[in-house]
């Protein structure tokens, strides 16, 4: 009788550590953030700690040339950038892929070539494409969005930069004071060859991958309209708004991470 009680008391434990595993397991699924054109994971600082308190493991990538990655952007495409993501990745699965903007572009791509280790695509008023298209070839339809004016192209340094007058209209227009200081004295060019970047998507691959898109309203650089339309010509499973500018994970972090939290469990 005590070596069956002893022996009913081993399984139980050994049940009550595997539930708790898979506990431990659930908790530390994995969010990677891809930061858009101009940006880093430094930018995601307000968003970024909310998701860690709640177990998740956070990977934020810094894409070469972006940061204080000092790759020249004469080696820069957009596939440069994909590989960087795909690397950050490794061989996690189940990963909850969020990209801003720019990146956008970058996640499709990388749900192209690893489906099966992609749970879902949350965009972050990103660029949505089609197969074949661009950021370059999305953005020139864009009628509403306030960036050309700012935009300066140089093809002697490869790199495509915002005037500096411009950069609160299009990117923190409804962020603190302190924060559209920072923003400006941070700003740096970005390498211009990823911009016009083609996608190669598959509707077997990219287009089995579940979409979420979380538009912002008041954007100045990829305009609502353009959101809506990109959108619209997707296959996205849950849409959310924020009444914000271009960069809500500046000016409303909380509710962007509570949207995030919630598509990630």
């Amino acid at each position: 009788m005590k070596t069956i009680i002893l022996t009913l008391a081993i399984a139980l434990m050994g049940i009550t550590a595997f539930a708790q595993n898979k506990t431990k397991i659930k908790s530390q699924q994995t969010i990677v953030i891809v930061p858009g054109a101009w940006t880093d994971p430094s930018a995601w600082a307000y968003v970024i700690p909310t998701l860690k308190a709640k177990g998740f493991n956070v990977i934020a990538v810094t894409l070469p040339g972006h940061g204080k990655d000092t790759t020249s952007f004469a080696h820069i495409t957009l596939q440069s950038y994909v590989d960087a993501v795909e690397k950050a990745i490794g061989n996690k699965t189940d990963v909850i892929l969020v990209g801003h903007s720019m990146a956008g572009i970058v996640i499709s791509q990388v749900a192209e070539n690893i489906p099966a280790q992609i749970k879902k695509l949350v965009y972050v008023a990103a660029y949505l494409p089609q197969n074949g298209e661009s950021l370059l070839s999305l953005a020139q339809t864009d009628a509403d969005a306030h960036v050309g004016k700012y935009l300066q192209i140089s093809e002697a340094t490869g790199s495509a930069n915002i005037a500096k007058e411009g950069i609160v209209d299009a990117f923190v227009a409804d962020s603190p004071k302190p924060v559209q200081d920072q923003v400006v004295a941070g700003f740096k060019a970005d390498p211009l060859a990823p911009l016009a970047g083609k996608v190669t998507l598959t509707e077997a691959n990219f287009g089995s991958v579940s979409k979420t898109y979380i538009h912002t309203l008041n954007d100045h650089t990829v305009s609502y309209k353009l959101q809506q339309a990109m959108v619209g010509k997707s296959n996205v499973k849950k849409e959310y708004s924020l009444p914000s500018s271009h960069t809500p994970f500046l000016s409303m972090p909380d509710k962007l991470a509570a949207i995030i939290i919630s598509e990630a469990k």
